[in-house]
């Protein structure tokens, strides 16, 4: 049988964008604002840059993305040029893309503005020099790469079309763009010019070597003024102050970064590790003793100078995770905050709502103390990265709140989120304390709900409980070990009463909590990956090394759901906030949901790489997740809070299709997003209006129940309600107009009438049909009973118990009108709308006239074909309630 083919992406989520993600390794651009006289600083981030203010490095602008990662990037007052491929575009007001330069060979690598002109370098050694408005080609040059081998370009000051270039063989060239004349050429100093910098005297250009040394060099007179060394290899990017004091700054590949005193033509200070990975960018603002620095460690730091010594103080920064995180969790029950540790060893809270709230937890460290008077710079002190762990909002104003477990470590550590720091205990087995080897490592953490005990797992198999706010060990579960293989997962239910846990030996055990003692083992063929409990439902779901999910409801131990899983090892799981849903995440790169109720697969959808961990938000609107090789966490909405869904099982052979990762894809031009959406909307539920659903199910009306549930017990309700003695009317009330009886208040006569009231009875008066009563004569004939049934509808139940009564001749009625309300209830139950009020109308007519009824022929056929109708509907209805009651049982017995 061939698989079915997927003809949709994702039909609960859609992509809606990333979040950690803020520079890579492009150098960063700074702008100033002459309106808003303010400092913009521009940094790349895959397919799309982001704009940032100085004063509080606030992101203001995110671009559109472009179809592949950017190369460049370069900026002048008006717009920011960034390449990819052999393609330059400018984008206008930091989002918009108004110019297109089409017209290199190969990839650019390098960028200047250029006045009106922006000039463009690739990696065949061609520079384009382009007209910035009419996007035509004004010059090119072509240099042999053998001999010169441009490694960078830049304008210097107050030279009119001039440009100098670098190469890698070491020498410069200074060129004059407009007449297209080489004017000099500078021999180098045998070494690759890395880095051209402008100093702020005229004439006077920094170039950075390959080799470290940093050349200050008189471009008009060809005369070196001075030169420095440094030792951490090339020169990556170098800045001047501006503010009065002669510094220079110079990166350095390994994170470095070296300030200068031109004066004393020395060094002054040393910045290290300022960034775990090379400086890509380094610049001084303009006027002010401020230093942004960004690299790939996905990191942007402000630094300040207004301390002794010239020594930086870092002011502020956007801090992400410099290797891909491996575990999320969403942080307390407002889905505002989603934590996150990553390979490089550090915690982070992700903001949903804005970049403001983010913080960066920091490293674990071996020595809280020693770590904090060098600050982390000896790596020796940091503790290897998370690979789980367990948070609880209870508390946490308290003591600490989060527990980890790092990568081959027997102890595990607490953290505090509101401090924003790595807690005091290191929690680890008293027994073991003294066991030095380093087979043991914990495995497997749980926070309880109170906040204020937590569990971990070993390899060995133990399982032990601690208090949180001491760090006293509280006992273990087993007498010995828990399971006779490494713990794969445990949880605690919501109350504290049961401890659930699972071994690689193939064995899912349920404990008490407090008293320790075993109370169920579930034997399952296959050993688990992990397993995750849903509190308010008591749904234990496990992840098997076989690929399938098997889920146990842990009240009464029995397995109630079997799913068939992925193609590939299940990285982790994830419920909806309301427990209907479990989101799986495999390395066969596809996130699958199932539904529980049903117990079907509803959704899935193929992502590039596969989702290493992925956590729901207690309010149900975004799922989050985290992929290999990517540093950035991915928010999909979930469309089903604000459109119409139609859930639909899935076939287990359903082949899903390939769907880009927010922020990648541009919404505007990408088309097959749009077609993708259509798609989607092609399998949406129509709205079907209530007479197609008669077809098939019957409609109640709105009215309440007090306008026809009580009709048929009207006459002891009035006796009931019936007043002792006959109420007495009021003297006099000439402020007042008097109003008739009814539920729509209606004013009785203006004038009174003056003229005597007359004795002699008037029959005519007795003889006058109601209104409903005409509308029934007129249905008979025309066949419309609309109008009628609305008359009715309108009316209260006493109004409507004479109405029904008059339809008798004795009434003032006729066989005919008595004919046409059978006729008007028989529409009724042919339509199937206003089911509850055919059956009260139809009971009282029959409770009042069944006597009459039973001696005119006319009525007795019309009731006999009325009665067929009814059976037959009650039959339709009978067949839905059975099918309806099957569905439930089905969804509530277990599945063995």
């Amino acid at each position: 049988m061939a698989a079915e083919k997927g003809g949709r992406g994702s039909v609960l989520f859609t992509g809606y964008r990333s979040l950690g993600m803020y520079s890579n390794h492009i150098p960063h651009v700074v702008r100033y604002h002459k309106k808003h006289k303010e400092f913009y600083l521009v940094t790349a981030v895959g397919k799309s840059f982001l704009t940032y203010n100085v004063n509080r490095l606030g992101q203001v602008a995110v671009s559109n993305a472009l179809p592949e990662n950017i190369s460049c990037l370069a900026a002048d007052r008006m717009l920011v040029f960034a390449s990819h491929g052999n393609l330059l575009k400018a984008f206008a007001r930091n989002k918009e893309v108004v110019h297109t330069y089409k017209g290199h060979d190969a990839e650019i690598h390098l960028v200047l503005p250029f006045g009106d002109h922006v000039i463009s370098v690739d990696t065949n050694n061609t520079v384009i020099v382009w007209d910035v408005q009419s996007q035509e080609e004004y010059l090119q040059l072509n240099f042999d790469k053998s001999s010169f081998d441009i490694s960078a370009i830049m304008h210097p000051s107050t030279y009119m079309n001039k440009v100098l270039v670098g190469s890698q063989q070491g020498s410069l060239q200074l060129w004059n763009v407009k007449s297209n004349k080489l004017l000099f050429s500078f021999p180098g100093w045998k070494m690759g010019v890395t880095v051209l910098q402008q100093a702020p005297a005229v004439d006077v250009v920094a170039v950075g070597l390959t080799s470290g040394k940093i050349v200050i060099h008189n471009i008009k007179f060809d005369e070196t003024l001075m030169t420095f060394q440094q030792d951490w290899g090339p020169i990556t990017a170098i800045s001047f102050r501006t503010d009065g004091h002669p510094i220079m700054a110079a990166g350095s590949p390994i994170g470095h970064i070296g300030l200068w005193d031109l004066e004393e033509k020395k060094l002054m200070s040393q910045m290290r590790g300022a960034h775990s990975t090379a400086i890509a960018g380094l610049t001084y603002v303009h006027g002010e003793p401020l230093l942004i620095t960004n690299g790939a460690d996905n990191a942007i730091r402000v630094w300040m100078f207004d301390g002794p010594g010239g020594q930086g103080r870092l002011l502020r920064f956007r801090l992400g995770h410099s290797a891909p995180p491996t575990f999320i969790r969403h942080h307390g029950q407002d889905g505002q905050h989603i934590l996150s540790a990553g390979q490089d060893g550090a915690m982070h809270s992700f903001s949903t709502v804005h970049d403001r709230y983010s913080k960066s937890l920091g490293h674990g460290s071996v020595d809280k103390a020693k770590a904090k008077k060098v600050g982390l710079r000896c790596k020796s002190l940091r503790l290897p990265p998370v690979v789980s762990f367990a948070s609880e909002t209870a508390r946490q104003s308290d003591w600490d709140g989060i527990i980890a477990c790092h990568q081959r470590k027997l102890f595990c550590t607490t953290w505090n989120f509101v401090r924003s720091t790595m807690g005091t205990h290191k929690l680890k087995p008293p027994n073991l304390i003294k066991n030095k080897t380093k087979d043991i490592h914990a495995t497997a953490v749980e926070i309880t709900s109170c906040g204020n005990f937590v569990v971990i797992g070993l390899s060995a198999g133990n399982v032990d409980v601690y208090n949180i706010q001491s760090g006293i060990h509280r006992g273990c579960y087993g007498k010995e070990r828990a399971h006779d293989g490494a713990i794969r997962g445990v949880v605690v239910d919501g109350l504290n009463q049961m401890t659930i846990t699972a071994g690689s030996d193939k064995l899912i055990k349920f404990w008490k909590f407090k008293s320790k003692q075993l109370m169920h083992t579930v034997d399952i063929t296959v050993s688990p990956t992990s397993i995750l409990l849903h509190r308010e439902s008591g749904m234990l779901a496990v992840a098997l090394d076989d690929f399938t999910i098997h889920v146990f409801d842990i009240e009464t131990c029995k397995l109630v759901r079997r799913f068939p899983g992925h193609n590939g090892k299940i990285n982790d799981m994830t419920y909806s906030p309301d427990g209907r849903w479990l989101m799986t995440a495999s390395m066969d790169c596809t996130i699958k949901v199932w539904d529980f109720p049903s117990g079907c697969l509803i959704d899935c959808f193929l992502l590039d790489s596969p989702a290493v961990s992925l956590t729901m938000s207690p309010t149900g609107d975004y799922l989050a997740t985290a992929h290999v090789d990517d540093l950035a966490i991915y928010l999909w909405s979930n469309k089903s809070l604000f459109s119409l869904i139609s859930l639909r099982p899935l076939p287990s052979n359903y082949e899903p299709i390939a769907v880009m990762l927010p922020g990648v894809a541009d919404e505007v031009e990408d088309t097959e997003d749009v077609l993708e959406v259509e798609d989607a909307s092609e399998d949406m539920m129509e709205y079907e209006s209530p007479e197609k659903l008669g077809e098939q199910l019957v409609t109640l009306s709105l009215l309440p129940e007090s306008r026809w549930k009580n009709l048929l017990n009207l006459d002891v309700i009035k006796r009931r309600n019936k007043p002792k003695e006959p109420p007495k009317l009021p003297k006099s009330a000439p402020f007042f107009i008097p109003t008739l009886p009814g539920l729509v208040p209606r004013f009785g006569s203006e004038a009174p009438d003056e003229s005597p009231q007359s004795k002699i009875l008037n029959l005519g008066v007795l003889e006058q049909k109601s209104a409903f009563c005409v509308q029934l004569e007129e249905s008979l004939e025309h066949k419309n009973y609309d109008i009628p049934l609305k008359t009715i509808k309108d009316l209260g139940p006493s109004a409507i118990e004479t109405e029904i009564r008059n339809l008798a001749p004795e009434g003032g009625g006729s066989v005919e009108v008595m004919q046409s309300f059978l006729k008007m209830i028989g529409r009724m139950l042919e339509t199937k709308l206003d089911f509850d009020l055919a059956q009260a109308y139809l009971a009282l007519f029959l409770k009042i006239h069944l006597r009459f009824i039973s001696s005119e022929a006319i009525l007795l056929e019309e009731i006999s074909t009325l009665s067929a109708s009814l059976e037959e509907t009650w039959l339709h209805m009978q067949t839905l309630f059975n099918q309806s009651l099957c569905v439930l049982n089905y969804m509530k017995s277990a599945l063995l």
